[in-house]
């Protein structure tokens, strides 16, 4: 059996938190994020991790995140995300700064993820050691099939941040456990002791403490590239000259749930989700790692 593969999105430019979150030193010896998420992912029966970067901070990435980092545990592989990486016949817009958002990430590892089945998670988000032994025995369980994806929800109260609003897909399942839709709403936050988000007028409305959402953690089999492939033209001819406009993985994973194509199993995740959102965030994911440490989850010096 193919042992699953993790991809990490790490090509984002950390506008709101000022700086390269993505190697941002959290841990007590200088560790990331990604490394308490690349320990976890070996602890879980990971075999290979492919980050996905942009070649501006090419060097210092491969400088920090060396396979020595990693005591030769897992294998190492980069791929690239930048703007011009269209389908034929399409430019990038004058206009264009963003990049095109988190599921053209994952069409970047088409060309190095070619059989296992791999898991989906964001360079800056901590998930926890449950979220990726859940996620890598499913991905195990459909080793060879298609179509049979999966995602880990987490609930909303346990995935806001404290110094400004969030995005998140809001999930609706049927009573199987498989995702019936997945709606990304852009403004969440609390306003008055309540969880809201804001629409596109300006208008609040309220979300349940327990909606299960969407923090970007999916599992795919190798069959998903296409799909994305396919439609991303289509969404390209709509969308290319808006400069905001992202392809992101939810609006992917709901037109092939929408269509009948697929079927998604939400993974249930009750920990408390933390990330680098904002700068301000910051301590507060220091002192939770700390917490984790004194707890016996995690060594104090990660890698040796």
């Amino acid at each position: 059996m193919l042992k699953p593969t993790l991809l990490v999105l790490a090509a984002g430019m950390g506008s709101r938190y000022g700086s390269l979150k993505q190697m941002d030193g959290v841990g007590p010896n200088g560790e990331a994020i990604i490394d308490y998420s690349i320990y976890d992912a070996i602890r879980a029966g990971f075999g290979r991790v492919v980050f996905v970067i942009r070649h501006t901070f090419e060097k210092e990435f491969r400088e920090m995140f060396t396979p020595e980092r990693f005591g030769g545990k897992i294998d190492i592989d980069f791929v690239f995300q930048e703007l011009d990486k269209l389908p034929e016949g399409f430019t990038v817009p004058a206009d264009r700064v963003k990049p095109w958002g988190t599921n053209h990430a994952v069409m970047m590892a088409e060309g190095v993820i070619k059989e296992e089945p791999f898991a989906v998670i964001n360079s800056d988000d901590f998930y926890g050691a449950e979220a990726y032994k859940t996620i890598g025995d499913y991905l195990r369980s459909v080793s060879g099939q298609q179509n049979h994806y999966c995602m880990v929800g987490y609930e909303l109260k346990n995935t806001l941040s404290d110094y400004g609003s969030v995005s998140r897909g809001i999930c609706g399942l049927d009573n199987n456990g498989n995702l019936t839709s997945m709606v990304e709403r852009t403004k969440i936050e609390r306003h008055n002791g309540k969880i809201v988000y804001e629409d596109e007028k300006g208008d609040l409305f309220p979300l349940a403490e327990d909606t299960l959402v969407s923090m970007n953690m999916f599992g795919f089999t190798p069959d998903y590239f296409k799909y994305s492939k396919d439609y991303f033209s289509a969404y390209l001819k709509e969308n290319i000259n808006n400069p905001k406009s992202e392809f992101y993985i939810p609006t992917m994973v709901n037109k092939l749930v929408k269509e009948g194509r697929i079927q998604l199993r939400v993974l249930h995740s009750s920990a408390q989700w933390f990330g680098v959102t904002y700068k301000e965030d910051r301590p507060a994911v220091v002192e939770r790692i700390r917490r984790q440490i004194e707890a016996g989850i995690y060594p104090e010096k990660l890698w040796n």
